[in-house]
């Protein structure tokens, strides 16, 4: 008698809990939401350390005790640097799906039910982009700064400062931060799956106040250097 063979499937290998999110419309809004609130911790402490520039060194000392623990520092670094880009990749992969799916804007646009936040979420998250790279080259590397010192974060800081078009720059990113963080830090619970309408009109109010509180702190160095306040 004849040997019977059977034919195995090939069978692929078990997608990746994070590759079948990417996949999903509501994962990607979702590793939004968690991105977001690991980049919104971070601003939010770099906004309380900036303004310990009103406190004179106290800034640089702050800058020279994240040095201290240099593999922490790069690990946080890792962190933010992988949060940021699957926060902006997510977030222009759903801005693309929604232009695809509706390619031809409607003839009478109603805004209301949409904030102004909402609707210009994908270029206030573009300017912040820009700004933070070209923040780096200005603070971090001095690249772009008119004169640079290793280590002396406050000099500059003032230094940068000192130019109108910088400050006129840092205000307007701040103020799309402010928009981004206005509806990002609502729509997380949404995406998130724990908000209900009950709770919407306060954590509306809450992220609100939260983006204008970040607006305000992160304005106000730079409007102090300009103003001879600080310097």
């Amino acid at each position: 008698m004849a040997a019977a063979t059977k034919t195995l499937a090939v069978v692929p290998p078990r997608a990746s809990r994070l590759a079948a999110l990417w996949r999903s419309h509501v994962g990607r809004k979702a590793l939004m939401a968690v991105t977001g609130i690991v980049l919104f911790v971070f601003v939010l402490v770099h906004m309380l350390a900036n303004l310990q520039a009103f406190q004179g060194s106290a800034l640089d000392r702050y800058a020279e005790q994240l040095r201290v623990f240099p593999v922490l520092l790069w690990t946080a670094r890792g962190v933010l640097l992988l949060a940021a880009a699957v926060h902006v990749a997510a977030g222009l992969d759903l801005w693309v799906a929604r232009r695809k799916a509706r390619p031809v804007a409607y003839r009478d646009f109603d805004a209301e039910g949409s904030t102004a936040a909402s609707r210009t979420m994908i270029w206030s998250g573009l300017l912040v982009l820009g700004f933070v790279v070209y923040h780096l080259l200005d603070i971090t590397f001095g690249v772009v700064n008119p004169d640079f010192r290793p280590g002396e974060v406050l000099h500059n800081v003032v230094v940068s400062f000192g130019r109108v078009t910088a400050v006129v720059f840092y205000v307007a990113a701040v103020i799309g931060l402010g928009f981004h963080l206005w509806h990002g830090l609502w729509s997380t619970f949404q995406s998130l799956g724990v908000s209900n309408r009950a709770f919407t009109p306060g954590i509306q109010k809450t992220a609100a106040a939260l983006a204008t509180l970040l607006t305000v702190g992160f304005a106000a160095v730079p409007l102090a250097v300009l103003f001879g306040v600080l310097g």
